[in-house]
């Protein structure tokens, strides 16, 4: 069973595969909290990890001792030809999260939107390589940069469930910046790359995908985990070679 580990910015998340079946997600705070997990990490006969902040060296460390472990990164042998010119600086799980897209939908057009702490474009084609793509704000940094860098705007709680264009008090004109912009943000750039790639398949990911894609107008596939089953799927890649 091979455990896949995505360090993020928000919480750290982990998750079971046997072979390219997922058996077990969990969320945690840290990696340590995640190294206390005995029941999660025994299960495990290998474990790879994917991570955009400091300090993976150490949960590198960590969970070798455990079990024999990976950190991906810019030299890891992966099944897509990466055509980003600064691969060194590519977050991890942006690339993982294309992996993942790749792993569904071989050989295609595919535009990967991860929907975490930013909202993250990710552009793989038909050939296999991954190009690049786009980052922007997340919906909860927009909230939080909003307050923090004005005088008086509240700090508003983030809900999914406001669909009102029209403002009318401040807290509901935030929401509708933020809730609306990201929709509009998310189909606008959906449209542009159709401009280009007629037969384009378009993935969803990340904490708030599955909520902002019940907003859109194009359609689009909604994977869960996606960036953790790109992960496992360098394992498995990695296994043929």
């Amino acid at each position: 069973m091979n455990l896949a580990i995505d360090i993020g910015n928000t919480r750290v998340k982990a998750a079971l595969f046997t072979n390219e079946a997922l058996v077990e997600v969990k969320w945690y705070h840290s990696i340590d909290e995640l190294l206390q997990d005995k029941l999660v990490v025994k299960k495990a006969q290998q474990a790879i990890i994917g991570s955009v902040v400091e300090g993976a060296e150490q949960a590198l460390t960590a969970l070798n001792t455990l079990l024999p472990t990976s950190l991906f990164s810019a030299h890891t042998e992966i099944p897509l030809r990466n055509m980003y010119l600064s691969a060194s600086t590519l977050g991890s799980d942006r690339l993982a999260a294309s992996i993942g897209g790749y792993a569904l939908y071989p050989n295609a057009n595919v535009l990967v939107i991860d929907c975490g702490t930013c909202i993250k474009y990710n552009f793989t084609n038909a050939a296999n390589e991954y190009l690049g793509g786009a980052i922007s704000p997340g919906v909860n940094m927009r909230f939080k940069a909003l307050h923090e860098f004005t005088s008086k705007l509240p700090l508003v709680e983030l809900n999914y469930d406001f669909k009102d264009l029209i403002g009318n008090n401040t807290q509901h004109s935030i929401l509708s910046g933020v809730m609306n912009g990201c929709t509009a943000e998310i189909d606008g750039f959906i449209d542009l790359y159709r401009e280009q790639y007629s037969d384009l398949i378009c993935v969803i990911t990340g904490g708030d995908g599955e909520h902002l894609a019940k907003r859109l107008k194009n359609s689009i596939f909604t994977h869960q985990n996606l960036v953790l089953k790109g992960l496992n799927y360098i394992l498995y890649y990695q296994s043929l070679l």
